[in-house]
């Protein structure tokens, strides 16, 4: 097969496929198939996480992450042979770190036998916020549940999705992943899905697949501090599970001064809800940095202290959870001493499945 890469500098980045497929493309707009992983419908557009009530509320930089897309999905079925998407980004962000198709791009998974599958990547335009790609080509025309993933470090404006022109498309037909008990996740850049080199590698996404149950992602790159507009926004949502994972961006101070209320606002409208709690990882950085070594213990040693408060009476809906083996003991797992790559996130699911498996079980 022949491919010609256009110049990133064009208005559009495309693939082009010597496949009579990419010349009958028909594109149809994503607006006509089901979004899963918001907290809110009523958002200022479709594709964001932070409900419009927020704009004056919440602090600039946390509003601005709520544009980011981490954690959306979008589900449709087609017979289509070969797939295609056309997207305009937000900011048409970009970090030495990550990779585009992480930070800009979108993931295809396919249903196969009860377990989602990855198809391909949408891989971003470099230099344009106007994205045109085909996925996949040359399927076999089979009916088929499909499911995309947005981009982790950027938002999106508007999407399509195209197919062959004799092909048919329409909303799924299987309900996969559940979406009526979701899974909650409050936290950091690690949690929003810094530095996977594809958005289905954040692990809340690996876990969304192995449980087959939409986890809702409130990573906040730099930004989880406790901020009580999004305990209220967590309280909103009749969840399965609360994951909170926002040591890493508390301070000590913080932790001591907000996590009690923080809890409270979720607890007081979910009082039977399962709300877990996760330590500040052992960040390979750290072994070679006495002050970021003793950091990561400080703000550990608080989220313990505040969390033997909260659960003085002892309660099976509240846990905390170490974080001693989370992404293994190789200092291997981590782009840059901090954020996860790819293995770091399987890791970081591996560590989670068996912990969080229980509480989605009962």
């Amino acid at each position: 097969m022949n491919y010609t890469l256009l110049p990133a500098a064009t208005a559009c980045c495309i693939l082009l496929l010597s496949t009579p497929a990419f010349a009958q493309l028909k594109y149809y707009d994503a607006d006509a198939f089901p979004l899963f992983g918001k907290m809110s419908e009523q958002t200022e557009t479709r594709y964001e996480r932070l409900p419009a009530r927020l704009r004056d509320v919440s602090r600039p930089p946390l509003w601005a992450l709520g544009k980011n897309t981490a954690g959306l999905y979008l589900r449709f079925r087609t017979n289509s042979s070969a797939i295609g998407l056309k997207w305009t980004l937000h900011e048409n962000n970009a970090m030495s770190h990550m990779t585009p198709t992480g930070i800009k791009g979108f993931d295809l998974y396919c249903y196969e036998n009860g377990e989602w599958r990855f198809v391909n990547s949408a891989q971003p335009c470099l230099n344009a916020k106007e994205n045109d790609r085909i996925i996949v080509t040359d399927m076999d025309g089979r009916d088929r549940e499909l499911m995309l993933c947005f981009p982790l470090y950027d938002g999106v404006t508007a999407l399509q999705i195209g197919i062959d022109s004799s092909a048919g498309i329409t909303p799924p037909q299987v309900a996969a992943p559940t979406d009526d008990k979701p899974v909650i996740c409050y936290g950091t850049s690690i949690l929003q899905g810094g530095c996977a080199s594809r958005p289905g590698m954040a692990h809340t996404n690996i876990l969304a697949r192995r449980f087959n149950r939409t986890f809702i992602n409130l990573g906040f790159s730099g930004n989880a501090m406790l901020d009580y507009e999004i305990a209220e926004l967590i309280a909103t949502r009749d969840a399965a599970l609360i994951v909170l994972d926002f040591v890493p961006n508390a301070s000590v101070e913080q932790i001591m001064e907000k996590m009690e209320r923080f809890y409270a606002i979720i607890r007081e409208k979910h009082p039977d809800t399962p709300i877990l709690f996760i330590e500040d990882p052992p960040f390979p950085k750290g072994q070679y940095n006495p002050p970021i070594r003793r950091e990561v213990a400080a703000k550990n040693a608080a989220l313990r202290t505040v969390f033997d408060r909260l659960n003085k009476a002892p309660d099976a809906n509240i846990g905390l959870i170490p974080s001693d083996a989370m992404i293994g003991f190789d200092n291997e797992a981590t782009v840059d001493g901090i954020h996860f790559t790819d293995l770091g996130f399987m890791r970081y699911a591996d560590y989670l499945y068996p912990i969080l498996k229980p509480y989605l079980e009962r």
